[in-house]
Order: structure tokens, then sequence, then C-alpha cells
């Protein structure tokens, strides 16, 4: 090789190492897919063929991944990526206030707020450590994805489109791993509710779910056979999770909040599952606290430990929880829906197995046939890290959890 050439081969290794450091790492890219409400029994129905052969030719948690308390989707799909419990990264339920923001609610609807760093920037998300490091991040509809958290975006992020059908999706993300070596992501997330929409609405173990089981399958095949097509299907690291289970609800499995305390006397911040109150008076407080009929409430200090949950300043005073497949309700809102039916939520507590979420991982660093025990899903955050070959910032998981899974 001439003095010349060898220049100019240093000088492409150089930017090509600085464009892709992924790859010059030797690192393969990382793609997290969530399946929404994808209880962990479901893997056991064998109506969903394409993630079954991802787990035996991978690794599985058969009994399924415990979820963080708050059991519900914002608060575990932010701990999912940050590593940290709900009560450490801020996104304490599904809907919050803080008293730095008088009369702001945040809710998963509030485009506003959704977009806001201010409820986001107490986690650092897989994506903002990655982007400092240089390793480009490709995120689809993940919770948090629409906000500049520290002051950092995603290099392509999108506005979240339930319209946008799964397959489409799919495409979507396979797009990104057609683009040029120095443009290619080295993390990627999907994200699919169609799964979680049908437990809400025709119970976990409706034929509909059964069959929303076989288009989220559908929509993993399309993934792996593009992976193949690409020659890619082996080299990518692939992690399929849930954020929560789901279990079956009942008309006759109601709570109505009217007979525990005066209406007038209670601000609601969150209520169904896991409930969130404002006692306004020493009465109402006193009224609320302790156990009742299929319910127990608690001052937020004095929660049960094992939820870890109680320290955060958006938590509620009072937090009360059902029993799983209880609802609790107000009159007034039972009154303005339609007559209830059989279905299904989450939010319960997150030892129930009815709860455990979906925990699959399939590429070159995992280890093919690897059965993990239930862990905690604080967990999949230093997995994800290790596999990027990124330094994890200060979380709540346990990087043994999920070792066996790796070569």
């Amino acid at each position: 090789m001439t003095v010349l050439a060898r220049r100019l081969f240093l000088a492409l290794f150089a930017v090509l190492t600085l464009a892709t450091p992924a790859l010059a790492a030797g690192r393969a890219p990382v793609i997290l897919v969530s399946i929404d409400g994808f209880r962990a029994e479901y893997a056991t129905r064998g109506l969903t063929p394409t993630l079954a052969a991802l787990a035996a030719d991978g690794a599985w948690a058969p009994e399924g991944m415990r979820p963080s308390f708050p059991v519900n989707t914002f608060p575990n799909h932010y701990t999912l990526i940050t590593g940290l419990r709900p009560d450490h990264n801020g996104l304490t339920d599904n809907t919050m206030y803080d008293a730095a923001r008088p009369g702001v609610k945040f809710s998963m609807g509030a485009r506003d707020q959704v977009q806001d760093r201010f409820w986001w920037d107490g986690g650092e998300p897989v994506w903002v450590t990655a982007e400092r490091a240089g390793v480009k991040s490709f995120i689809m509809f993940w919770p948090g994805s629409e906000a500049e958290i520290h002051g950092v975006r995603p290099s392509q992020w999108s506005v979240y489109d339930e319209a946008l059908p799964a397959f489409d999706r799919v495409d979507r993300l396979l797009g990104w791993l057609d683009l040029p070596a120095a443009e290619r992501p080295g993390y990627m997330t999907l994200y699919l509710e169609d799964l979680d929409t049908t437990g809400h609405h025709e119970a976990p173990d409706s034929e509909a779910l059964n069959q929303a089981l076989g288009r989220v399958d559908a929509a993993l095949a399309r993934l792996t056979a593009g992976l193949k097509a690409r020659g890619l299907y082996g080299k990518v690291n692939l992690i399929v999770v849930s954020d929560h289970g789901m279990a079956p609800t009942a008309p006759d499995r109601v709570i109505f909040l009217d007979d525990l305390a005066p209406m007038d006397a209670v601000t609601v911040v969150t209520i169904g599952t896991v409930s969130g109150f404002i006692a306004k008076t020493p009465e109402a407080e006193a009224a609320l606290l302790g156990e009742h009929a299929h319910l127990a409430c608690w001052r937020k200090a004095e929660l049960p430990a094992r939820f870890q949950y109680g320290t955060h300043p958006r938590i509620p005073p009072i937090i009360c929880l059902p029993e799983t497949g209880w609802v609790l309700t107000t009159r007034e809102w039972a009154a303005r829906r339609p007559p209830p039916r059989p279905g299904g939520s989450h939010g319960y507590d997150p030892e129930d197995p009815l709860m455990r979420a979906l925990f699959v991982a399939h590429g070159p660093d995992i280890r093919p046939g690897s059965l993990l025990p239930v862990f905690d899903n604080v967990s999949v955050y230093p997995l994800i890290m290790r596999l990027l070959g990124l330094p994890a910032r200060p979380n709540d998981g346990d990087p043994e959890a999920t070792a066996p899974a790796l070569r």
C-alpha cells in the first residue's frame, strides 16, 4: 500500500468510526420492541409461533417479568429505558400533577405535556445517552420520545399515531436499516398497542384477544422476514418486552368511591385500578385510609415497602389499590358510561402473575436457549446498555438478573 493510499484508508476509517461508533466498536444494533399489554402467559397459548421461535433460539422469561408499581403504561415504559422505578424517574403514573406547575395536569393524551421535558427529566432514557455518545437512535412512539429530554432528542422520532398500522410501523423500521451505513441507527424502538386495547375492551381470555395475538405475531414475522431479507437476522439484537399484563374485570366487581367518602371532600388524581386522591378534610382522609371490601388505601409514605413507591412529590397523598379484577370508580362516572361488560385491566399488585410482562431476546449477543426466572423490569435497562457498549447511568436495575441471557 502506498503512503497516499494508506492515508486515504486511515481517513476513511476515521470518518466511519465517527459516523457509526456502535458498528465501529463491533456492536450489533439493538431493536427494542414493546407489545403493550402482553401478559407473560399469552406466550404459552401456542398462538405466537414467531415469538416462540425467537424465544427458543434466544432468551426467554417463561414466567414473565415483574413490572414496577404502579403497573401502568407510561411509568413502566419509562422504567424499561431508564432503569429507574417510577418513584425515581418522575413518571409516577399515566396522570400526574406537580406543585411546580399549578393547575397543569399531565396525561397520556395531553400532547403539550407529553412533549414537555419538565415531566421526563427525572430519568435519562437510553437514546439520550446513546446520542451523546454518537450512537444514532431512531425511536417510534416510545413514551418520552416526543420531548427534548435533558436537551437531547433522538436522531429520528415521531408523534404518536395510533392509526398507523402495525405493518407500516415495521416497514418504517426496516427502512431505517436500508440507510447508508453512516446514517443507520444503532438503537431503534418499535411500539404496538393493539393487544392492550383488545385486552381492555374484550378481556384477556376472549377469542378477540387470541386474534390480536395472531396480529401481533404477524407483525413480528414481518420484522424477522425483513431482517432475513437483509441478511441481518441473527446479526441484530432484538429485545421484545411488554409493560404489564392484563387481568379480567367484570360488571359486578366495582367499588364506588362515593361509598367511602363524600365526593366534594376528595380530589381525584387517578382512578380505576391503582388510584390516587387528595383528601380535602381530615374526616375524608380517615374515611379513605385502611382496609375496605376489595380495596386497601394508604398514605403514600406508608405504602408496603415492596412497592418501592411513595417518596416522589408527584405521587398523591393517598394511594388506593383494589384487589386484582376489581375497579374503583364513582357513581357519576359510571352513569355517564355505557353499561359495563366483561373486559380487562392492569394497575394491580405487581406480584400478581396476571400482571407479569413479556421478555424475549434474540441476537448475536444472546445465548440461545437461556431461560430466565422472574426478574424486575428495571433490569432491562442495564442489559440494553451492555449490548450497546455504553455506560449505564445510575439505576435501580440488577445486571446479574439478565446476565445468563448473554453469550
